[in-house]
């Protein structure tokens, strides 16, 4: 109730600039792109957005479930069944960082996907400590300064279990020392600037940190080299998920001989990730088959909107039924070929019953009211989790217009999540939005 009611009426919360850390206000890599309408840059929201504790712990409940599920030999088995070779391969390390994307609705979040290379929890720690409250009805929901320093510990911390828990750090009780974070053309990506926090946080604990494109790596004498630097662990943001290119050929090899960790693996990705996997996810006899308790069936399956693979056999009935459905490339990432039912022409469908795609119960998102240009407008939201070590280690949102997430909306990109305390949530809001100062 209070949550749906700031995000209608709240206009007043919004972040101090000033207040990110200097390698947020001042990135060297690409410049962001330009908001609609806008010169001002899109990494950040102009507002928050506020969740009630019942969808965090709901959040919480789904995450949980999920982690039981991987953990269960029939899930394991059909899950690497249906990917390449290499997913089968287990360094035993849990994958950072995974992001679980869900809509709110009045019946509970809806969980969209799961991704395991996640990017923005380190933008969204120093946006988290740069919010501001400027009336008192909303102090009580911004937290003090120190979600960045929080989450970077986390972090850090996360990335040496990664190490010990991989099979060269264990057979040789070897440190954690030196790090590549590995995309293709990092320089070029959107998120390059959070790969330099990355880097920095590595560094200010001690740890040599490499930003590196597949190709600068080399795979020789029992190590995974970048340049003169041996390299203990390979942060993996790249979504050339199962290493099936030419450039992760020293990646691929070094991985498969154990002499190097990779996290976000092939494996995690293959449990995790498959959109295959939302058709068992909101099939509550399918998981209980699988093993899985009656208590996290309940936790994840009211909160997976339904979902079937298409094949030539349903092609008809899924036309027919195609405006109550979002069509998703199992292969892909992001947003890239996923289309609307209510919007497909015959021609485009006929693409999608010849390609590999999943059809999934379209879940409206729900909206957040800014102030653009002086006006109040309407963005749609979705909330992720981050995940590391097989637990939530942030919350954060992001607000568009459109057909899905993107950050060239004026008043949108990445936006702090506030939780409104569970003690207020029995109280009816005041029928008018809060008054600036």
């Amino acid at each position: 109730m209070w949550a749906q009611f700031l995000n209608e009426t709240c206009r007043c919360v919004s972040p101090d600039r000033t207040r990110l850390p200097a390698a947020i206000r001042h990135p060297t890599g690409p410049s962001e792109p330009e908001r609609e309408g806008s010169n001002s840059s899109a990494f950040f929201a102009d507002f928050p957005v506020f969740v009630d504790a019942q969808t965090v712990a709901r959040i919480e409940g789904v995450v949980a479930a999920v982690d039981a599920l991987c953990r269960l030999p029939a899930f394991q088995t059909q899950a690497l069944a249906a990917s390449p070779q290499i997913a089968g391969f287990d360094q035993g390390t849990s994958g950072l960082l995974h992001g679980f994307d869900f809509h709110l609705t009045e019946q509970g979040p809806q969980l969209i996907e799961i991704n395991t290379n996640a990017g923005g929890v380190l933008l969204n720690a120093g946006l988290a400590d740069a919010q501001r409250a400027c009336c008192d009805a909303v102090q009580p929901f911004v937290s003090p300064a120190g979600a960045w320093g929080a989450t970077r510990t986390r972090l850090i911390d996360a990335f040496r279990s990664e190490l010990v828990a991989g099979p060269s750090a264990a057979e040789e009780n070897r440190e954690l020392r030196a790090i590549a974070i590995v995309d293709e053309q990092p320089q070029t990506q959107f998120l390059f600037p959070e790969f330099q926090l990355f880097a920095q946080l590595f560094e200010d604990h001690g740890v040599a940190a490499r930003i590196v494109d597949p190709r600068q790596l080399e795979h020789r004498d029992g190590r995974l080299w970048c340049g003169d630097t041996a390299i203990d662990l390979v942060y993996n943001r790249l979504t050339d998920f199962y290493f099936e290119s030419d450039a992760t050929r020293a990646l691929r090899d070094a991985y498969l001989a154990n002499d190097v960790v990779v996290t976000p693996s092939p494996r995690h990705h293959a449990l995790l990730a498959n959109k295959r996997h939302l058709v068992t996810l909101s099939d509550a006899e399918a998981l209980r088959r699988m093993g899985l308790s009656r208590s996290a069936i309940d936790e994840l399956v009211p909160f997976v909107p339904a979902a079937e693979l298409v094949e030539r056999g349903n092609g008809e009935d899924l036309w027919r039924r195609r405006r109550g459905l979002f069509f998703k490339p199992l292969t892909g990432f992001g947003s890239r070929a996923a289309y609307r039912g209510d919007k497909l022409t015959r021609r485009r469908f006929d693409e999608i019953l010849a390609g590999e795609y999943l059809a999934q119960r379209i879940v409206a998102p729900s909206e957040r009211t800014i102030v653009v240009d002086g006006e109040p407008a309407k963005l749609k939201l979705d909330v992720r989790a981050y995940v590391a070590e097989r637990r939530i280690i942030s919350l954060a949102a992001r607000l568009y217009r459109g057909q899905t997430t993107n950050f060239r909306t004026s008043g949108g990109g990445f936006a702090t999540v506030l939780a409104v305390p569970e003690v207020l949530e029995h109280l009816t809001p005041a029928p008018f939005p809060p008054t600036p100062r």
